[in-house]
């Protein structure tokens, strides 16, 4: 297994748990059972789905579609992306989704932000409230882009497509954490390795953007780590669903994210089904769990007609863009670190 192999895993790890996380996103757990039973695969959403309402089995959310945009922005920009150029885009893709009836649009802190930046509140300010998640599902392609043997690079890097929207402590923070664990498992660390390198780069990241109150996400990944470590998956779910949570805030679904991929990572199919199934923000905690569990396994890890399934619907093609993230994670330079 190369780097290709884990960062194409990484990829294809988010839109699969955005997939399967797509018919159950902001529903309760009790609801979700209601309406489907356990989740044991792609589903088609119901009619009453609050985001997605009877939206095909296999779509993707916007924690694939901001990922791709971002990807797509990191090559344009060879490594860069400007705050500005980013905001329009978003914009852009917001205006994409209501054109096509979509009710799955910017989250809270990305539209509060493109606002104030619109109204002429400078960038580094914009951002200064995102608190929530959105920064952490899309940094996927940065991990691929940017090693992770200098974390303070990687999180600076991270800052670069955060700040704009999410330039607090808990929105850098949160990203950073993923795009470090990301980095890590492209470059060849195990899982346990990769998810260590995710905990100290969010005590990176804590330090960076405007502070915000609330526990930090250094600290909860490696508490919820330590405490989910040998459940079984029907304790874990409670763990995860009842105390950890799932809500849209990244010390909740991002730390989430963490437990399941430390109790769950064994089984990415499995974990990723299980996020499906635990209410709240359930497209971005498996999407974040996918692409952390991608990343360290490869693309082998996840079924092969699952992931036919997604590319269809979705008409998604991830290689070229993996091929043009990894040739800028080597113009950035190779990872000296030992795992």
């Amino acid at each position: 297994m190369n780097a290709r192999d884990r960062a194409l895993g990484a990829f294809t790890g988010l839109a699969v748990g955005d997939a399967l996380g797509m018919p159950t996103q902001s529903m309760s757990r009790a609801a979700i059972a209601a309406a489907y039973g356990p989740v044991t695969g792609l589903l088609t959403a119901v009619a009453e789905q609050p985001v997605a309402p009877s939206m095909p089995a296999g779509s993707v959310t916007d924690d694939t579609e901001q990922a791709v945009l971002l990807a797509r922005l990191l090559i344009d920009g060879r490594g860069t992306v400007e705050p500005h150029v980013f905001a329009d885009a978003l914009l852009i893709w917001e205006a994409d989704m209501i054109r096509r009836g979509s009710a799955d649009l910017l989250g809270p802190s990305t539209k509060r932000a493109l606002s104030r930046l619109q109204d002429g509140v400078p960038a580094e300010e914009a951002g200064r409230t995102g608190t929530t998640n959105g920064a952490a599902m899309r940094v996927t392609p940065v991990g691929i882009a940017t090693p992770a043997d200098d974390l303070h690079k990687l999180v600076d890097a991270v800052v670069a497509t955060a700040r704009v929207t999410h330039n607090t402590s808990l929105g850098i923070a949160s990203a950073a954490a993923v795009a470090a664990t990301v980095s890590a498992g492209v470059e060849g660390a195990s899982l346990a390795e990769a998810l260590d390198a995710g905990e100290r780069a969010a005590v990176v990241g804590g330090e960076r953007g405007h502070w915000a109150p609330g526990g930090e996400i250094a600290a909860r990944i490696g508490w919820a780590r330590g405490w989910v470590r040998g459940m079984a998956p029907a304790a874990v779910a409670d763990a995860v669903a009842k105390v950890i949570g799932t809500s849209v805030a990244s010390q909740e679904s991002v730390v989430a994210a963490f437990a399941l991929a430390e109790a769950m990572g064994d089984d990415p199919p499995a974990a990723l089904r299980l996020a499906a199934g635990l209410g709240g923000d359930t497209d971005t905690v498996a999407a974040i769990c996918g692409a952390m569990l991608g990343a360290a396994h490869g693309i082998g890890a996840f079924r092969p007609d699952v992931v036919e399934t997604v590319l269809s619907v979705n008409r998604l093609e991830f290689g070229p863009l993996v091929d043009e993230l990894l040739a800028l994670r080597r113009r950035t330079g190779q990872s000296r670190t030992t795992y």
